[in-house]
């Protein structure tokens, strides 16, 4: 039985109408690295992560991976009013990450501010609603 103490998060999930603009966002826009693009029934079990971390995905999830009918009804109400999940990043450059994300067309939520605990960060939306957060560390 596990006491929680060798549990290590591997996936995240992140809700998305469309899987191949989905890609092209994450992968092309973003610079993550696809780590899967296998069949998965009508759809894709499409996941992408950061080259520096490679025990870490993001799933490009679809309400039709969702096998619970009322769970994938619930997912797509979500995607009408926009997903809203959120994906926080690290960056040793927050604010070229911020010109080149918002210079490629990236929805601005946040210009790039100092935090008063310290990290400078900013923010973006994907296509879909969900949030993301890119932080710079102090120091």
């Amino acid at each position: 039985m596990s006491n929680g103490k060798d549990l290590a998060l591997s996936r995240v999930a992140v809700l998305v109408a469309d899987q191949e603009k989905a890609l092209e966002f994450y992968r092309d826009v973003l610079g993550l690295e696809v780590r899967q693009d296998l069949p998965f029934g009508g759809v894709r079990w499409l996941t992408v992560g950061p080259a520096s971390q490679p025990g870490i995905e993001f799933l490009l999830e679809v309400p039709d991976m969702v096998p619970d009918e009322a769970a994938a009804a619930a997912a797509r109400a979500r995607l009408a009013s926009g997903a809203q999940g959120t994906l926080i990043f690290t960056t040793e450059a927050v604010d070229d990450t911020f010109a080149r994300l918002r210079d490629a067309g990236v929805e601005v939520t946040q210009e790039p501010i100092t935090q008063p605990y310290g990290v400078r960060d900013c923010g973006f939306r994907d296509p879909w609603g969900n949030h993301l957060r890119f932080s710079q560390l102090p120091g």
